[in-house]
């Protein structure tokens, strides 16, 4: 098959969940087979694009075509304006025989639907967790989703779910059950096979063996809990002192007051902040980690759990994540988002170590049967033929 992807971002942009999905699903795809092609954008970061992206790369066996936004300021903040979209997709659209949309809500989905409707080409629809309005610019959503959004899932072939909970979502939005295909994300396996030795994190920032980390890895964002994290951290250092707690991510715009809040509680001396990691860095810090700690508002499907697994690193997340009943007392503890059950979530993680080393090995188990990307290729593969052989 001739497969089309369109995500708004994409590597070498090294952070965010959709990116990182996007790009495994494409290498995945071209691994069975197929010819991807992928439509994105230059976004780097708020100061940043990817340096000379504009035009067409190969990566991987993926043709990439980068379209640069108008203003990347307004793109870093999910607002992009691709430049020569409607003239590539009007041109090129017609030669593909399935489509991805890895994007619900923005100018991308709305040109690409546009012109999979005009040349009959049947599209897959993949939120990544943003279907609902309940949650962050609600009503921005609703007038999107007036406009262009009841349409677009209307005309989806298929929309892919992360999640039940997801699923139920879309239902909420009016797709019928039967266009629901629920598949998860994954991880490339391949780069946990040869793990860093346990020690070199604590070495870097001078921890010794008697201190226990636990670790915050994404985006420094006010979705993903760092306050509630920290507010817990202060009540658990009471009763632990020789803990530490290491903040690494990219700064999503909520690094300013974070700081200001762990200076309230007088805890700055005991929280690390690394920046963002990647590669073997990344691996360095999970595999130092006592328990990795993901205190999301919201949060549909967290690779960073995954990789946490993957490393054999316990996890605690909060009831607001989707993976949770994947997690709860498999590889785990799911707490509800409130500060008391986090801080005895961590002071029980901290406090057992055979509890740590079988939610470890449960943990890594669990990751290698259902969540690597050569099963999610096959999965995704399959919902694409089901659209080509019907016609849908």
């Amino acid at each position: 098959m001739k497969i089309l992807l369109v995500s708004p971002t994409f590597p070498p942009r090294k952070f965010g969940g959709m990116t990182i999905a996007s790009y495994n699903l494409g290498k995945s795809l071209v691994e069975l087979g197929h010819g991807v092609t992928v439509y994105t954008t230059d976004v780097n970061d708020t100061h940043s694009r990817i340096r000379d992206a504009e035009g067409v790369k190969s990566m991987e066996g993926m043709h990439v075509r980068y379209f640069k936004n108008i203003i990347n300021l307004l793109a870093a903040r999910r607002l992009y304006l691709p430049k020569r979209l409607v003239t590539v997709t009007k041109t090129e659209l017609k030669n593909f025989d399935v489509i991805h949309l890895n994007e619900f809500r923005s100018l991308l989905s709305i040109i690409v639907h546009h012109y999979a409707k005009k040349y009959s080409i049947p599209y897959v629809l993949q939120a990544h967790g943003s279907v609902g309005t309940y949650f962050q610019k609600g009503v921005l959503k609703r007038v999107f989703d007036r406009i262009w959004g009841c349409r677009i899932l209307k005309d989806a072939s298929k929309v892919i779910a992360l999640t039940s909970a997801e699923a139920e979502q879309y239902k909420r939005m009016g797709v019928s059950e039967g266009k629901i295909e629920i598949v998860p994300n994954g991880i490339n396996l391949s780069e946990f096979e040869n793990l860093p030795r346990k020690g070199e994190l604590r070495r870097k920032y001078r921890l010794n063996q008697n201190q226990k980390i636990i670790l915050y890895l994404t985006r420094i964002n006010k979705v993903k809990g760092p306050d509630l994290l920290v507010k817990s951290f202060a009540e658990l250092s009471k009763e632990i002192d020789k803990v530490k707690l290491i903040i690494a991510g990219p700064d999503d715009g909520y690094l300013p007051i974070l700081k200001k809040l762990l200076k309230e509680l007088a805890i700055e001396e005991k929280v690390i902040f690394t920046g963002p990691l990647y590669g073997r860095d990344k691996l360095r810090a999970y595999v130092d980690a006592d328990v990795y700690v993901l205190p999301s508002r919201y949060e549909t499907f967290p690779v960073g759990v995954l990789e946490a697994f993957a490393c054999g690193t316990p996890v605690v997340v909060t009831d607001r994540c989707g993976i949770a009943d994947v997690i709860n007392d498999q590889a785990g503890l799911v707490v509800p988002w409130d500060k008391e059950h986090l801080s005895n979530a961590m002071l029980y993680m901290l406090s057992d170590n055979e509890k740590r080393r079988e939610f470890g090995e449960k943990g890594r188990l669990l990751v290698r049967e259902k969540f690597n990307w050569e099963k999610v290729g096959e999965q995704v593969e399959q919902v694409y033929l089901g659209c080509t052989s019907s016609k849908c």
